[in-house]
């Protein structure tokens, strides 16, 4: 990511945070959170409240770290897949990121996007802007944020990227999207961007983590496969259209035959 990139996404960041705010509140309410409570497994949480928004979630380990989520809505039904191939921070902020289109963009009719989520960010339109904004700043609370912040600045004697890289371990979160969030708040002393902070790449990223002793685990992907899960949902679901006379089996057949061969196809198996 380049400065002036940054310098946009912080720029839209205050002109739309209130607006968010709003949003995140209500999704709160609507999932019996706090209104500043630490989300340490969003999957576990989103996934529970989009079910109840007519949202299935699952995750599959896609063939591409291209696409780290994608969510589509026709009617009153939608899914939302999860690309367990990425690191589980970028899964972390994908769920979140998909949730805001899913609540807050064209609910009435349908739609596709995709979260790219190599850095943690994907700035194409301005409703990815705002589902970015919506992850970050309900994954990282600001008040919490800020308290975190201070306690790991002092924790690293004043350095400010193993700040940044010990609220990445703390949140589970994309190294891009703390860094943002930081300079979103105003945090660091100095309103500069040192270039090696936006030049980071994963390896440099992995080698602290390991300097400083924080959870490696949360860098790599887990694989995680729910395909299989999905399938005996549906033929379940086609068992009870066929004893109603909605369907019959050889309708339930195809549609099992061409789930499977979809699931090969982005699997890359």
């Amino acid at each position: 990511m380049d400065i002036e990139r940054l310098r946009k996404i912080i720029a839209y960041s205050e002109m739309n945070r209130d607006k968010v705010l709003a949003n995140i509140k209500e999704f709160r309410a609507y999932a019996g959170m706090s209104s500043d409570e630490d989300v340490r497994n969003a999957l576990q949480i989103v996934r529970a409240v989009l079910k109840r928004k007519g949202f299935l979630v699952f995750e599959i380990p896609v063939d591409t770290e291209e696409i780290g989520a994608m969510c589509y809505k026709s009617g009153g039904m939608g899914y939302i897949m999860i690309n367990s191939s990425l690191p589980k921070v970028n899964v972390n902020f994908a769920i979140c990121h998909e949730a805001c289109h899913a609540f807050y963009q064209e609910q009435d009719s349908d739609f596709r996007s995709k979260a790219e989520l190599m850095d943690g960010y994907s700035y194409e339109h301005e409703r990815e802007y705002a589902a970015n904004l919506f992850a970050g700043m309900f994954l990282m609370p600001e008040a919490n944020f800020r308290y975190m912040y201070e306690f790991f600045r002092k924790e690293s004697e004043g350095n400010e990227w193993d700040t940044i890289l010990r609220l990445m371990n703390y949140y589970q979160m994309p190294y891009m999207a703390v860094l943002i969030r930081c300079y979103e708040l105003g945090l660091p002393e100095a309103n500069y961007v040192p270039e090696a902070f936006l030049q980071a790449d994963r390896e440099a990223v992995r080698r602290r983590f390991m300097e400083l002793w924080l959870d490696e685990a949360i860098l790599l992907p887990d694989y995680r496969d729910d395909f299989f899960c999905l399938e005996r949902m549906v033929e379940e679901l086609g068992r009870e259209y066929i004893l109603g006379s909605y369907i019959n089996e050889r309708t339930l057949s195809i549609v099992l035959r061409n789930m499977k061969a979809l699931y090969h196809e982005i699997k890359g198996a």
